[in-house]
């Protein structure tokens, strides 16, 4: 198999450029591929043969889920470390989250390209963080709807030009080549229902939780609810919104009748409502322990070094983020 693609570069020396791939020239010999270039052209594009397809699985019918790494951004996964999705109906295709950088969106496209060749209709972004939607671009240059909480461009803008610096750091240049923020083209203010062609998935937005801008989406086919990070699983819980709203969030989804789930961190897929009793304990630990620091006067610089240390064992990456964490809840909780 052959597709056509065209280097992207960063830096004003074009010092790291890799390959881009652009969709719809996809062809089973390199002379098709050069055909439909001539046909259709585009300025310095190229034939080579297919590149890497994201690794999924088929979690339930004609619904597939990436197993991201349980590891901060590096140049080793270039980012490739939270989970994503997508589901295909009858007459299109949905994308739950696109991952870190440009290279994973096109490696997800590969994998949807895979199964079918129906066209993508909408990309749903679960929340603003990096690792979950700067693998947009190529969804949005093939036309499909952005979709995302009403909160989350506001969201997203004032904190992206951060997020990009941070991620080409951490992964370099290389695989960050290419790597633009997305364009959310529709939002979600309360509940949405995509129909994807006797497919209908439900799309609900929650109050400040994991992030001010929290988006789950739930196929009613399959009884699958993409969690998005209201969902951690061996990856440590990430709180960069209210500790508060996140355990009444918890508690609201129990009773959504979803069977299984997919986490935006870990499974890939878990029983529901099973799949939630990890963060729920975490989440009530690091409030427990928040709430009697802050009762015994604890500065907050002491605090967080013992706040959820009962945890510690349970988890991955918890020195990294449970810091943070207490960090969040301590301001959080003070002021109750």
């Amino acid at each position: 198999m052959f597709e056509a693609v065209i280097a992207v570069c960063l830096g004003v020396q074009a010092e790291h450029c890799r390959d881009s791939l652009i969709p719809g020239y996809e062809a089973a010999s390199l002379a098709e591929c050069e055909a439909k270039l001539r046909e259709t052209p585009v300025d310095q594009a190229r034939c080579a043969e297919v590149g890497a397809a994201l690794a999924v699985v088929e979690t339930a019918p004609g619904l597939f889920a990436h197993l991201g790494q349980i590891a901060e951004p590096n140049p080793t996964n270039r980012g490739d470390v939270s989970n994503m999705g997508f589901v295909i109906g009858e007459e299109s295709v949905a994308v739950i989250d696109t991952g870190s950088a440009a290279w994973i969106g096109e490696a997800l496209w590969r994998a949807i390209r895979a199964e079918t060749d129906l066209p993508i209709s909408h990309v749903v972004l679960t929340h603003m963080h990096p690792d979950h939607v700067f693998g947009t671009r190529i969804f949005e240059e093939q036309g499909a709807e952005i979709v995302a909480h009403t909160k989350m461009p506001r969201a997203l803008a004032d904190r992206q030009e951060n997020y990009l610096e941070s991620l080409e750091r951490l992964i370099g240049p290389l695989a960050f080549a290419g790597t633009i923020p997305p364009k959310v083209t529709q939002t979600v203010e309360t509940s949405m229902v995509i129909d994807l062609g006797n497919r209908p998935l439900e799309l609900q937005s929650w109050p400040s939780a994991h992030t001010s801008n929290d988006l789950t989406v739930f196929d009613t086919n399959t009884g699958t609810l993409f969690t998005g990070d209201l969902i951690f699983h061996r990856h440590t819980p990430a709180l960069d919104g209210s500790l508060r709203g996140w355990q009444a969030v918890l508690a609201e989804m129990a009773g959504n009748g979803a069977q299984r789930i997919i986490p935006g961190h870990g499974g890939p897929v878990l029983p529901w409502p099973e799949g939630s009793e990890s963060v729920a304990r975490y989440l009530d630990v690091l409030a427990r322990d928040t709430a009697a620091a802050v009762a015994a006067g604890e500065r907050i610089g002491h605090a967080v070094t013992h706040i959820a240390d009962e945890e510690a064992e349970l988890w991955d990456l918890f020195d990294a983020f449970n810091p943070r964490n207490a960090t969040v809840a301590f301001t959080e909780l003070e002021w109750e």
